[in-house]
């Protein structure tokens, strides 16, 4: 019989917990601080608690921890991850090296509905929802989790599709008795979904990232499905009802693709998209990916499109191509590990 896991327990679980086996009140902030601060991969590691309470947790809990099955390393210092989730599904994140900063890339899906055109993470389908203990163990599993500087949710899945254990994470990374960590560390990237945007702009204080990509509808509904359903336009409106000018960054990720969004009629169309929005642009190349008929354009023309943005009060950053030799774009490993399980 499967046991429980811990990590991924918010601090009231961990009360429920302590509560249901009769442990003393304080023993749930002891078992966080073992779980968060202290990174132990097993009960038997909680030595202040006695004996006879870790045989108790033991029956029917465990930490829940599980390293990576496999790793791809870049020339640049970008390592791909892959863990296993389930008998036989696998998920990726990517830890992301840069001077003094270090960044990881967390998934929070196997799989995804949004079926974006430009994604090999939507080519796969949706399987499953990942949990609050499959989100966090890939930052505490991670090699390089002590040079950790910040975490994106910018892997595999659309996080406000899996609101509620997405929540719970970030509870997890910015409580007193998880990770302490400032929410300013941690960003969200989502397409936009209607149900969750508002919830998540309430609730939680971390950083925003929309997925832009084109500020014409129809466009963007050709390479977002999603757009069908809930509009730039009415993403955009919603936002204003918000102040992103103190404690949170709000931004627009925007992939520039080579003679489809990358001329000045769309960097036009941007500023008036996003005229009084309190935000920032960031564009990124286009990783190819296999079947897709798209390509990124060169760095002359995303040159011109930053300075043309920068210069009209909107500023835009270009956001370096990091492991494009190890494919880390989303799900392409994840997808060919798949592959290699479905022919054995």
């Amino acid at each position: 019989m499967s046991k429980f896991p811990l990590l991924g327990m918010t601090l009231i679980e961990l009360q429920s917990v302590a509560k249901k086996l009769g442990m003393p009140s304080f023993a749930a902030k002891q078992i966080a601080s073992w779980l968060y601060d202290k990174k132990v991969t097993s009960i038997d590691e909680m030595t202040n608690l006695s004996l006879k309470y870790r045989e108790l947790l033991k029956e029917g809990y465990e930490v829940g921890a599980y390293t990576p099955v496999d790793e791809m390393r870049s020339v640049d210092g970008t390592v791909k991850y892959l863990y296993r989730v389930g008998e036989s599904n696998f998920v990726e994140s990517v830890y992301i090296p840069d001077d003094g900063r270090a960044t990881l890339c967390v998934s929070s899906q196997v799989g995804c509905k949004m079926n974006c055109k430009f994604c090999m993470t939507g080519k796969q389908g949706y399987t499953a929802n990942l949990t609050a203990n499959q989100i966090i163990n890939q930052i505490h599993s991670l090699p390089d989790r002590d040079k950790l500087t910040n975490v994106v949710l910018m892997g595999m899945g659309e996080p406000l599709d899996n609101l509620d254990e997405v929540l719970k994470a970030l509870e997890i990374m910015t409580a007193p008795y998880g990770y302490a960590w400032s929410p300013k560390r941690i960003t969200v990237s989502t397409i936009g979904l209607r149900k969750g945007l508002q919830r998540f702009i309430e609730e939680s204080d971390c950083h925003l990232a929309i997925s832009l990509h084109s500020p014409l509808s129809v466009q963007r509904s050709e390479l977002m499905p999603a757009e069908r359903a809930f509009s730039i336009i009415e993403i955009v409106e919603l936002l204003k009802n918000y102040d992103f000018s103190k404690q949170r960054r709000l931004s627009f990720e925007y992939i520039v693709f080579k003679g489809l969004n990358d001329s000045q009629v769309y960097a036009k169309e941007l500023l008036k998209l996003l005229r009084g929005l309190d935000c920032r642009i960031n564009l990124i190349r286009f990783h190819a990916i296999p079947g897709v008929n798209l390509e990124g354009t060169d760095m002359e023309t995303m040159t011109r499109f930053r300075d043309y943005l920068t210069s009209h009060g909107l500023f835009t950053t270009i956001r370096a191509s990091r492991g494009e030799d190890i494919f880390a774009a989303c799900g392409m490993l994840s997808t060919a590990k798949q592959g290699e399980n479905n022919k054995s």
